[in-house]
C-alpha cells in the first residue's frame, strides 16, 4: 500500500470531488505515518464536523489502519474563500 502524501491528495480530490487538498506529511523524517490534511468539498455543505470527518475516514478506510497520527481539517468551498480573504 502507498502512503505519501501525493496518493493521499490523489484520493481525496477523487473520492469527495474536492477542489483543493492539501496533505503534509508531517511525520519526523518523512517516513509517512503522519499527515495533516486540509480538504476542501462541496460535499461538506450542510453536514456537521463530525459527518465530514466521517466521509475523509471512508475515503480513506484502506489507508488509516496504517498511519500513526492523521489530522484533518474540512471546509466547504464558501468556507474556504472566506477564510483566504483573511
Amino acid at each position: 500500500m502507498e502512503l505519501s502524501a501525493d496518493h493521499l491528495r490523489e484520493k481525496l480530490r477523487r473520492d469527495l470531488q474536492a477542489e483543493h487538498v492539501e496533505v503534509e506529511d508531517t511525520t519526523p523524517n518523512r517516513c509517512a505515518s503522519s499527515f495533516r490534511v486540509l480538504v476542501v468539498s462541496a460535499k461538506f455543505e450542510g453536514k456537521p464536523l463530525l459527518q465530514r470527518h466521517r466521509l475523509v475516514n471512508e475515503c480513506l478506510a484502506e489507508e488509516l489502519p496504517h498511519i500513526h497520527a492523521f489530522e484533518q481539517k474540512t471546509l466547504t468551498p464558501e468556507q474556504w474563500a472566506r477564510e483566504r480573504q483573511k
